[in-house]
């Protein structure tokens, strides 16, 4: 019996890996799915004071998001919590959900993503705002669709923007 080589060793020391910006929180790209052929793909997530992520559900992948520094609000389907460092959650494929820095400091969670493929989608947004300035309105949803991710506008999204005085994102 032959047994498949092992994948190469893949190292990431604390600060290395490539940053952008996703127009309302940022993404450090900490694994690629190449480097865990394509089980997982790990990046980490900094949210500014007042940051929102636009509601959203994946067609295609589960997240497992850990709290690293800060709060960080989280709205999956009818359940919400607001969780601080070392809180962990799931989002499971096909539920809406949201996420937001929920107190006063920056935040930062790490953003476990299964099966991988979605960094490319955090990727191609940082190419889109390389300029600083907002992407045309069409450009996002028609990425959107292209990694299988619907946008959502729930009636519970107001509440929520006024409970925790966050910033919208341009176009919700």
């Amino acid at each position: 019996m032959t047994e498949s080589p092992a994948p190469p060793l893949t190292v990431v020391r604390p600060g290395e890996g490539s940053e952008g910006f996703l127009g309302s929180i940022g993404v450090a790209f900490k694994l690629w799915g190449a480097d865990t052929d394509g089980a997982v793909s790990v990046v980490e997530h900094p949210f500014p004071v007042g940051a929102l992520v636009p509601p959203h559900l994946h067609t295609r992948e589960d997240e497992y998001s850990i709290v690293t520094e800060g709060e960080i609000g989280f709205r999956s389907g009818d359940r919400e919590v607001v969780l601080g460092a070392g809180g962990y959650i799931t989002k499971p494929r096909g539920e809406l959900h949201t996420m937001w820095n929920a107190g006063s400091v920056p935040a930062r969670m790490i953003e476990i993503i299964s099966p991988a493929g979605f960094e490319h989608f955090f990727r191609e947004v940082v190419e889109m705002f390389e300029d600083e300035q907002p992407p045309p309105p069409d450009a996002l949803p028609e990425l959107a669709a292209k990694y299988g991710l619907e946008l959502g506008r729930p009636d519970w999204l107001p509440d929520v923007i006024a409970r925790f005085d966050l910033t919208p994102p341009p176009g919700l």
